[in-house]
């Protein structure tokens, strides 16, 4: 079982990682691989760690809902630049890794220009682009915080 619980939970920090930058649950992922690894033999971290992680991973997920939006309408967006910008990281999700930015910029200028504020699409854009790139750098730091003490627990049990 120990083993299992180890290869789920190196699987679920990897899947968490790569999902801070896909639009699926990365950092939530990522803490049920602290979790699993916390159930094995293999790593025993405290409990004031598991509880901030767990805050971090609920904050980092709400946040990452709004961020977005705030980074929009920060830079005088509307709803329509916030929907064409997933849209647009959907799509570019077929393009590769750099096909989810140039797809959620994008996404937010069509979507701002054909339904939104033609005047202000291109700020717009750069707003949603730039709310979307600051909540996947932070479920990526997050996510490699995670990493960073699994692998410190891991290493201190085969040493």
């Amino acid at each position: 079982m120990d083993i299992l619980l180890l290869i789920l939970g190196g699987l679920f920090l990897i899947i968490g990682l790569i999902g801070s930058v896909l639009p699926i649950p990365g950092p939530p992922l990522a803490f049920g691989g602290v979790i699993a690894l916390h159930y094995s033999k293999y790593a025993n971290f405290s409990e004031d760690l598991l509880i901030g992680l767990g805050i971090a991973t609920v904050l980092v997920t709400v946040l990452d809902y709004y961020v977005p939006i705030w980074g929009t309408k920060k830079f005088g967006g509307t709803k329509a630049g916030v929907r064409g910008s997933m849209a647009g990281l959907i799509i570019g999700l077929f393009f590769g890794p750099f096909g989810i930015f140039i797809g959620a910029f994008l996404g937010a200028l069509i979507g701002e220009y054909m339904f939104g504020d033609k005047h202000n699409a291109l700020k717009a854009a750069i707003g949603s682009f730039a709310g979307f790139a600051a909540g996947m750098a932070i479920k990526i730091t997050l996510c490699c915080f995670m990493i960073f003490y699994a692998v410190k627990e891991l290493w201190g049990f085969w040493n």
